[in-house]
């Protein structure tokens, strides 16, 4: 599996420049399109360790799919305006990054004249929420015949969508309202954008100024609404990823940090969706692979192939912390840090696994 993040914020919040340093693209600028897209490798420093022991003829890192929508104005989405159709273009992000705009400059346009992280973030709550609103009574219409007829399950999903779109009216997004499995079952197929995680992206105009006022205020908001938030000098970084990789620590190293913010996003992104990593090791090939924190054996080795969930049978395992300790596979062995487990473990972050399975 892959992440898929949406990327959105108001027109001057930094959003391309965000874009350019998570994927190097270069997106000057829409170019008449109506969103950007890209896939980045995600940067996993263990990786390194791993090429160094097996020297693999090929390495696979995960990815991370990264959509840029035009920022959204105030009432957007109202009356079916243009908002919807750029939302739809998100409709299936794991999560969202929303770009709030920290840093003063008259260089660059913006839609107000102070730079106020919480009006801003409650602009765009709005948007998403009034498009939701949209799609969840589009539902209630089409159930509605159904529901005359007495249908049970439209009757079911018809007060699952009233309910949510009570609560959108209120001012509460989707992800806050504390959804039921079933209610979360009624509203699958809208494709909710306000049920979706957010984590805040802090753009400054510099690193000195990633714990000024404004990132504090915004940092307090993902607080108390149960999200995540990075600081990003979005200048800076675009002028990271434009380096040769050598020349990239060191140009960290000036500006004070040990990793790029855009490594600390992507980082924070995988930590709000509850998401690990773990390895399948050969000379053939080192590969890196997603899953969800939790899942069992089986499920996991189905983000390999799902013949392997399918026809699990068992699973061996290590981790790669007694790997780097160890220096090779067989001195894992010898120290007992080797295991084969059935189908109730649970794949830790970092654990390298082999899956015996039927087909």
């Amino acid at each position: 599996m892959a992440l898929s993040c949406g990327l959105i914020g108001l027109p001057g919040s930094g959003k391309t420049t965000i874009f350019n340093a998570i994927t190097a693209a270069g997106a000057a600028s829409y170019g008449g399109a109506e969103m950007n897209r890209a896939v980045v490798n995600v940067p996993d420093p263990r990786l390194e360790a791993l090429i160094s022991i097996y020297q693999p003829k090929k390495v696979t890192p995960n990815t991370m799919e990264v959509v840029d929508i035009p920022g959204l104005k105030a009432g957007s989405t109202a009356a079916e305006g243009h908002g919807l159709k750029l939302l739809g273009h998100i409709k299936d992000a794991d999560a969202l990054l929303h770009v709030v705009r920290c840093f003063e400059d008259e260089k660059i346009p913006f839609e107000y004249a102070t730079i106020d992280p919480a009006r801003d973030v409650d602009t765009i709550e709005l948007e998403l929420m009034v498009a939701d609103s949209q799609t969840l009574l589009r539902k209630v219409e089409r159930l509605s015949k159904r529901v005359r007829a007495g249908d049970a399950a439209a009757i079911r999903d018809s007060a699952a969508c009233r309910k949510v779109n009570e609560a959108l009216e209120q001012g509460i997004p989707a992800r806050r309202q504390g959804l039921t499995p079933a209610e979360l079952a009624s509203v699958y197929d809208c494709h909710l954008v306000s049920l979706k995680p957010v984590l805040f992206i802090a753009n400054v105009e510099t690193a000195a100024d990633l714990e000024g006022e404004a990132v504090q205020k915004l940092r307090q908001i993902a607080s108390q609404g149960g999200a995540e938030m990075v600081a990003v000098s979005g200048r800076d970084e675009a002028e990271i990823w434009e380096l040769e990789p050598e020349e990239r620590p060191q140009f960290l190293a000036e500006l004070g940090f040990k990793e790029s913010s855009i490594e600390r996003l992507i980082n924070a992104a995988y930590s709000l969706l509850g998401l690990i990593a773990f390895f399948s090791c050969s000379e053939k090939e080192v590969h890196a692979w997603t899953s969800y924190k939790g899942d069992k054996a089986p499920v996991a080795a189905g983000r390999i192939h799902t013949d392997m969930e399918k026809g699990f049978i068992r699973m061996e395992v290590f981790h790669i912390d007694d790997l780097v300790a160890q220096g090779s596979e067989a001195a894992v062995a010898r120290a007992g840090k080797m295991s084969v487990e059935g189908r109730d473990y649970e794949v830790r972050d970092g654990d390298i696994v082999r899956v015996l399975f039927k087909n």
